[in-house]
C-alpha cells in the first residue's frame, strides 16, 4: 500500500500516542498492585514479580528486535510491536490468577521490547538531525503525560470497575496507534541491512558497534543515566513516608508535579538542543541534577519542600532525555540505528535493575543520604562522559 507523505506533526502525534500508551500501561502496574492482590488473592511477596517479568522481557526482546528493525524497516516493527501490545493489553481482562497474570505481562514485555527503540529510531530515519531534538522532545513527553493523566485515571477506573479496566483503555489508545501507523505513516526511504538475519550476525554487529569508542561511551552513558535514576528515585517515596510522614496523596501530588515539569521541559529542551547543540545542554543538566540530588536530604526537611525540589529535579531529568536520544540517533548509519537504540535500551534496563538492587542495602544500612550521594555521582559521571567522549556530528538526514 502506497502512503502519501504525511505531515511531521502527524508522525510526532502517532509516536507520542505510542509512547503514552506503552508508558502508561507500564507505570500503572505499581499503584494497581494492591487492587490486583486483593482481587486475585496474590500474596504481597509475589506481586513484585509482575513488574520484574515485564522488565526482563523488555530487555531480552530489545536486543533481538534491533537487528530485525534494521532489516525489515521501522514501520513494520512499529506495527508488529503496537499490534502485539494491543492484544496483550486486551488479554489482561482474562487473567484469573498469578500464573495467567505473569503470562500476559511477559507478552506485554515482549511487545514493549519490540517497541523499545523503534519510535526514536523512526525519528532518526525521518527527521534531519537539526529537527530530531524537537521531534524527540514531543514524542517522549507522552511518558510524562501518562504520569499526569494515565496513572490517576487508571487508579480511578480500578477503584470503580476493577484493576482490569485501565488495561482496556490503554489497549484502545494503542489500537488507534496501529490504525494511524497502517494508514498514514510511511516507511522512510533509508538504507536497510542486507543479507540473512541470524543470532551470530546480530552478535557480530552489536560487537562491531561497541568497538567504536563513541558508541561504547554512549552506551556506558545510557547505562549510567538509568543506574543513577534508580539509585535515587526507587527509595525516595519510602524515605519521604518514613522520615517526613508523607501519605499516599502527597506522594501522588509530588509525582503529578514532576510529570508537569517533564511535559513542560522535554519539548523545549529538544528544540534548544537543535539550535545550540546537545552536549552543552546535557552537561548543564547533569551538573544541576547532581547538585539537587546531593542537596535533597539536607534541604527537604518537610514535605512542602519536596514538591518544588522534585519539580526541578524532573525539569533537569527531562532536559537530558530528548537531547541525548537525538544525539544517539546520529552515531550510526541508518541501517544500524534500530540496533543501537535497542542496545542502549537493554543496557538502560540492566542499569535500572542494578541501581534498584544497590539502592535497597544503601537505604537500609546508611539512609537516603547515601542514595542521593551515589546517584549524584553517577549523574555527574554521565554528563562528563557525554562532554568529553561523545562527538556531535551533523549528518544530512531525511525528513521535513
Amino acid at each position: 500500500m502506497t502512503i502519501r507523505r504525511p505531515s511531521p506533526t502527524l508522525i510526532v502525534f502517532t509516536l507520542w500516542l505510542l509512547v503514552f500508551s506503552s508508558a502508561s500501561q507500564t507505570m500503572i502496574i505499581a499503584p494497581l498492585l494492591p487492587f490486583i492482590g486483593g482481587e486475585l488473592g496474590i500474596p504481597d511477596a509475589m506481586l513484585g514479580t509482575l513488574v520484574s517479568a515485564y522488565t526482563l522481557m523488555v530487555g531480552i526482546m530489545a536486543i533481538l528486535a534491533g537487528p530485525v528493525s534494521d532489516k525489515i524497516g521501522r514501520r513494520r516493527i512499529l506495527l508488529l510491536g503496537c499490534g502485539g501490545m494491543t492484544v496483550a493489553l486486551v488479554l489482561h481482562g482474562f487473567v484469573v490468577g498469578y500464573v495467567s497474570f505473569v503470562a500476559v505481562r511477559v507478552l506485554a514485555g515482549m511487545a514493549g521490547g519490540v517497541l523499545s527503540g523503534a519510535a526514536v529510531s523512526y525519528i532518526g530515519d525521518f527527521f534531519p538531525y537539526e529537527r530530531r531534538g524537537w521531534a524527540t522532545g514531543w514524542v517522549m513527553s507522552g511518558s510524562a503525560v501518562g504520569q499526569i493523566l494515565g496513572i490517576p485515571t487508571g487508579i480511578a477506573l480500578s477503584a470503580r470497575w476493577g484493576f482490569k479496566a485501565p488495561f482496556y483503555v490503554f489497549a484502545a489508545t494503542m489500537a488507534v496507534t496501529v490504525v494511524l501507523l497502517f494508514f498514514r505513516i510511511p516507511q522512510p526511504p533509508v538504507k536497510r541491512t542486507e543479507g540473512r538475519l541470524s543470532l551470530r550476525r546480530a552478535a557480530r554487529d552489536y560487537w562491531g558497534m561497541l568497538r567504536r569508542p563513541e558508541v561504547a561511551w554512549a552506551s556506558a552513558a545510557y547505562f549510567t543515566m538509568f543506574l543513577s535514576r534508580a539509585v535515587f528515585l526507587v527509595y525516595l517515596p519510602t524515605w519521604l513516608a518514613r522520615d517526613l510522614g508523607a501519605d499516599g496523596n502527597q506522594i501522588a501530588t509530588m509525582y503529578l508535579l514532576g510529570g508537569i515539569a517533564n511535559v513542560a521541559t522535554g519539548p523545549r529542551a529538544g528544540h534548544l538542543s537543535d539550535r545550540y547543540g546537545r552536549r552543552g545542554i546535557l552537561l548543564l543538566a547533569s551538573v544541576g541534577l547532581s547538585a539537587l540530588m546531593l542537596l535533597t536530604p539536607l534541604l527537604v526537611t518537610r514535605m512542602t519542600w519536596a514538591y518544588p525540589m522534585f519539580f526541578f529535579i524532573m525539569v533537569l531529568v527531562a532536559m537530558r532525555v530528548s537531547p541525548y536520544s537525538a544525539l544517539l540517533t546520529s552515531l550510526v548509519h541508518d541501517e544500524r540505528r534500530g540496533s543501537l537504540m535497542s542496545l542502549t535500551v537493554a543496557l538502560g534496563q540492566v542499569g535500572f535493575a542494578l541501581g534498584s538492587g544497590v539502592a535497597g542495602p544503601l537505604f537500609a544500612r546508611i539512609g537516603f543520604a547515601s542514595n542521593s550521594t551515589l546517584g549524584a555521582c553517577f549523574v555527574l559521571a554521565m554528563g562528563l562522559i557525554v562532554w568529553f567522549r561523545i562527538p556531535e556530528p551533523r549528518p544530512v538526514g531525511y525528513g521535513a
